[in-house]
């Protein structure tokens, strides 16, 4: 039953993406984000995405509570109609789609031959992270959760590895030894820590335990190398971004796994309430 459905979702996806591809990026991100914001709460759970920003933004009144929900749902969509499109967010020069905002930090980094951990979350186009790591001549290797429908997924991964960060590495239970490769042979690490895994541990996040990756911390344990966060904002004209790129978090060798995490998880949170409506609230981060 599930490859049938799979093939039927697979059909609708590469249709759409045939329709992205005559309108251009400017229409494509429109259309998607109002598909996303009309069948994003179909799929997805309304009760826990307002759960999530109730337990995160406990003092939001419930007009804004909608807001945040609405703009999430166009930003999701948005993200499906500019996939098509990684490779003119990559090529063009000069960049009129992605401004960035610390681009010594990674000229510092490509010229000391130091691997070090990207660290960011699922903020608007979040793919743009790696490319843009890579674009700037640093070696890097970027973590990805597969999607279920295997036709999609094999599209996709084409497409990251052509245009988004040739070196990608499967989140399953061989990830860390292949991260561990490519970090020993001086290749830098971009990874999500937003999402709730089952193999991390339980840190605070928004005053709640929440299970929480500990492979950056993992990795300042083992390496005591430095931890870069990097936030990406969606831009008023919709199809442009900004990516922060911040100054190395430097953590002591004796600091503890949870205490690392939770240091993680703090910058995570000042980032979300930077634009919460910039982040995706349907992670069910709090089971």
């Amino acid at each position: 039953m599930k490859p049938i459905k799979y093939l039927l979702e697979s059909i609708i996806i590469f249709f759409l993406f045939f329709i992205f591809k005559f309108l251009g990026l400017k229409y494509s991100s429109y259309l998607s984000g109002k598909i996303g914001l009309f069948f994003g709460p179909i799929f997805r759970s309304k009760k826990l995405v307002t759960s999530n920003i109730s337990q995160a933004l406990p003092n939001l009144d419930s007009k804004k509570k909608v807001k945040i929900i609405k703009n999430m749902w166009n930003n999701y969509g948005r993200i499906l109609g500019e996939f098509i499109f990684m490779k003119k967010f990559r090529n063009s020069v000069p960049n009129k789609y992605i401004e960035i905002e610390g681009k010594e930090i990674l000229e510092e980094i490509k010229n000391g031959n130091e691997p070090v951990i990207f660290v960011s979350g699922h903020f608007n186009n979040f793919e743009l992270m790696a490319m843009q790591i890579e674009k700037a001549g640093v070696n890097v290797a970027a973590i990805y959760r597969p999607l279920n429908n295997i036709f999609i997924n094999k599209f996709m991964e084409r497409i990251r590895k052509k245009y988004i960060c040739q070196n990608q590495v499967k989140k399953g239970i061989t990830s860390i030894r292949r991260l561990l490769q490519f970090f020993k042979s001086g290749s830098s690490i971009a990874l999500m820590i937003d999402q709730r895994v089952s193999e991390g541990i339980k840190v605070n996040f928004f005053d709640k335990e929440a299970y929480t990756t500990t492979i950056p911390a993992q990795f300042v344990k083992k390496f005591n190398c430095r931890v870069v966060p990097i936030y990406i904002e969606r831009l008023k004209d919709n199809t442009s971004f900004k990516i922060k790129i911040h100054k190395p978090l430097n953590f002591e060798k004796e600091d503890s796994i949870k205490k690392i995490t939770y240091q993680l998880n703090l910058w995570l949170e000042k980032a979300i309430l930077k634009n919460p409506d910039q982040w995706i609230w349907t992670h069910n981060r709090w089971k």
